[in-house]
């Protein structure tokens, strides 16, 4: 972890979803707590809304409301001073997408299943300029089975989702390149990202229907597994890593470095500050929210507030 690194919070319960607010202030998700949460330049924490579940991804839609990938919750475990995600939990009901006010802390589900599926376990999203988002279902984990992932298109008025790649096997942090032409997928327990040449908004080019595997950008040896992930400004992708904990950045060629953080569990970053260039990544082992000025401006995303 660099020398110029800050805690800006502590003793959140399993962080992720951190989204740099116009304020100077991220929100951000506690996934064990279930809650959509707002962390203040001065350190303070304070509940914007109780999503239930399992919150994961989060976004700005353009509408200014905060969309919600919501995994459904898992077992917790403490181990070694950290805290750990499990399998599915006794009272699972299922996953959704979820839109919420955070000027009122209201939640509702703008979709729970596409077409009959039920959706199981979603976890990142990003929002294109046209409003719509691309968003992965990680699934789910029980004690001798194991949901198919895969990778799906939505519009933010709730009107249509659909199915456009299946199975993946965990597919986890989701981005698109800075001219939005191509779509990055990090895999979980495969340690790989994968990319898609886009032809339009929700289109994967070429297109032959849900087996259309992508292309594989990197596959880092040593067994990392990959988490969410943002993109920088000149379209490094970078991935949160667990196991050996940090942000692995990997370029367009493939090429990738590691930089590290003092927590296995490093979930997500996000770019924020007057020129992108802070980095703000959990550290949801230790429900840390830390923040290190970085090398690259981060891309801006479609929306903020």
């Amino acid at each position: 972890m660099a020398d110029d690194t800050i805690t800006l919070a502590t003793g959140l319960e399993f962080p992720e979803g951190p989204i740099w607010m116009s304020d100077g202030s991220v929100v951000l998700v506690e996934i064990k707590r279930g809650t959509l949460t707002r962390v203040d330049g001065d350190g303070s924490v304070d509940v914007v809304a109780d999503c239930g579940g399992g919150p994961n991804g989060a976004a700005i839609g353009p509408d200014g409301k905060v969309y919600v990938c919501n995994n459904g919750g898992f077992q917790w475990t403490e181990a070694n001073g950290l805290t750990l995600p499990g399998e599915q939990p006794a009272d699972y009901a299922g996953g959704s997408i979820q839109r919420v006010d955070i000027d009122t802390g209201e939640v509702e589900d703008l979709y729970t299943h596409v077409g009959e599926h039920r959706l199981c376990g979603p976890n990142d999203l990003v929002f294109d300029e046209t409003g719509g988002f691309w968003f992965t279902d990680h699934g789910k984990n029980r004690a001798r089975t194991r949901d198919r992932g895969g990778l799906y298109y939505a519009k933010s008025d709730g009107s249509e989702v659909r199915e456009v790649v299946h199975p993946l096997l965990a597919p986890n942090g989701v981005g698109l390149s800075p001219a939005g032409d191509r779509l990055y997928v990090a895999e979980t327990y495969e340690g790989r990202l994968y990319t898609w040449d886009l032809s339009g908004p929700g289109e994967i080019a070429g297109y032959f229907g849900p087996g259309h595997r992508g292309e594989v950008l990197a596959d880092p040896e040593g067994g990392p597994l990959f988490d969410s992930l943002a993109v920088d400004r000149d379209g490094n992708v970078c991935v949160a890593t667990i196991r050996n904990g940090g942000i692995t950045v990997i370029a367009l060629d493939g090429a990738h470095r590691h930089v590290s953080f003092d927590d296995p569990l490093t979930t997500n970053i996000c770019f924020g500050g007057a020129d992108l260039s802070t980095a703000f990544v959990t550290l949801s082992g230790t429900g840390r929210l830390v923040s290190q000025r970085w090398d690259t401006p981060g891309l801006p995303l479609a929306y903020n507030r």
